[in-house]
């Protein structure tokens, strides 16, 4: 999901203190995992390699060391070949079987395997942002205050990823969830209510999405 091309709101501080994790809120890790790699010549993401091992690994590794739980995975080209070669060990794996519609059918599957989780917010990452790691995850993870919590983070001031949606939200992001949009709808409809989380010094928000791109996977 590219950044908004509207004005975003000035980037918060980064929290100085992280709550205890007897204190913390349960914060899902959902992975979106299930684009084909129309434009790497169907190659699905989550199979590039990426230091000998598929890239969704990495992904899930990311979402967990940053304290994101349970951990739920959303696939789609090559949902049985992804399951055989990637260890994806503690997590919730679901299908997405209209993934070729675009990110918007993943992000409502995802959320809705969510469901009874008691999760108070969905932290969403994409499978194919290796650039983005544990500390940028934690900073997003670490501004959520409540179930109607609105995060993103920021890359020189413009909206990036990840994103936090507290519960309060699932509902609305599903019924506007279409095509490639995501959530994007949702979010600038709510830009007032959007914090944004300064990550430039700490992360790269590159997409793998063309063959020159595979250079960054090396």
């Amino acid at each position: 999901m590219p950044a908004n091309a509207n004005p975003s709101p000035t980037p918060t501080p980064t929290p100085s203190v992280s709550p205890s994790p007897s204190a913390s809120p349960v914060i899902a890790g959902l992975l979106l995992a299930a684009g084909g790699g129309r434009r790497l010549g169907g190659r699905p993401k989550a199979l590039l390699p990426y230091r000998g091992r598929p890239l969704v690994e990495n992904a899930v590794r990311v979402l967990r060391e940053a304290g994101c739980g349970p951990l739920h995975v959303v696939l789609g080209a090559s949902a049985a070949e992804v399951r055989e070669r990637a260890d994806l060990t503690g997590c919730v794996v679901v299908d997405n079987p209209d993934w070729a519609e675009g990110m918007g059918s993943s992000l409502r599957v995802g959320l809705a395997s969510l469901a009874g989780t008691g999760a108070r917010a969905a932290l969403v990452s994409l499978v194919d942002q290796p650039g983005i790691g544990p500390a940028a995850v934690a900073r997003v993870r670490e501004a959520y205050r409540s179930p109607a919590s609105l995060v993103a983070a920021a890359y020189g001031g413009e909206r990036g990823h990840p994103v936090l949606f507290g519960a309060d939200r699932w509902a609305d992001i599903a019924a506007t969830a279409t095509g490639d949009k995501g959530a994007r709808v949702h979010l600038t409809d709510h830009a007032d209510e959007l914090t944004l989380v300064e990550c430039g010094d700490i992360a790269e928000a590159f997409d793998i999405d063309t063959p020159p791109d595979l250079a960054r996977l090396a």
